[in-house]
């Protein structure tokens, strides 16, 4: 995606200036980038380099996800104050004595309570309580769920095609959208007409397939 990125910029630049360049694309690069937010918190001295210690990996309970009653999980990502407050209303613990939500020294003590609180009702009962709410929850969904769900239906954000359940094509354009063009291959299906397209002979296929380096 990197890459992807990096040459439409680069293409957009020589429509500007006429001339070409290298893109130089790397992973690690495009995971440091990815961590831009992270880093910016360690230089302010907001991040904890110990693990499960901070706001967004599992270190505050309000950001976290939750077994339900009937085994199923949930998440919530609670972590400005007022979707706190949406969270703490609308599952009842504004009532109950509980540490403030910055309070690192008592975030044990909330999440028990969180942990307690979630097991006390059903995956799908919750979400009837925190569902369309502003306390920043969801269900935890299986694949086949989530290709069910309303949202990604409504945008048919998974399709089946050449009955295969798989993602449509992204990201959508409104005067050329994408289509899946053909149905998955099979190991080696194409195996011919692609070397035979990068100017491979009868023969040299023979041969690699002899030799057992292509199928």
């Amino acid at each position: 995606m990197l890459l992807a990125f990096g040459m439409v910029c680069a293409l957009l630049e020589a429509g500007r200036s006429g001339k070409g360049q290298v893109v130089d694309a790397a992973m690690v690069d495009g995971a440091a980038v990815l961590m831009a937010m992270v880093w910016g918190f360690r230089a302010m001295g907001m991040w904890d380099e110990a693990l499960g210690a901070n706001l967004l990996d599992t270190g505050a309970p309000f950001y976290d996800t939750y077994e339900t009653a009937d085994g199923g999980f949930v998440s919530v990502g609670a972590l400005e104050p007022q979707f706190y407050a949406e969270l703490l209303a609308r599952t009842g613990l504004d009532q109950e004595d509980l540490p403030a939500q910055m309070d690192r020294e008592n975030w044990p003590r909330l999440r028990e309570r969180l942990t307690e609180l979630f097991r006390t009702r059903t995956r799908d009962e919750w979400c009837e309580i925190l569902g369309n709410t502003d306390a920043c929850f969801a269900p935890i969904l299986t694949m086949s769920e989530a290709a069910e769900h309303p949202h990604v239906k409504a945008r048919a954000t998974v399709v089946e095609e050449h009955g295969v359940a798989q993602p449509a094509p992204a990201p959508r354009f409104s005067r050329t959208p994408g289509a899946i063009q053909r149905p998955p291959a099979w190991p080696g299906q194409h195996t011919d007409e692609a070397l035979t397209d990068w100017g491979f002979s009868a023969e040299e296929l023979a041969r690699l397939r002899e030799a057992g380096a292509v199928r």
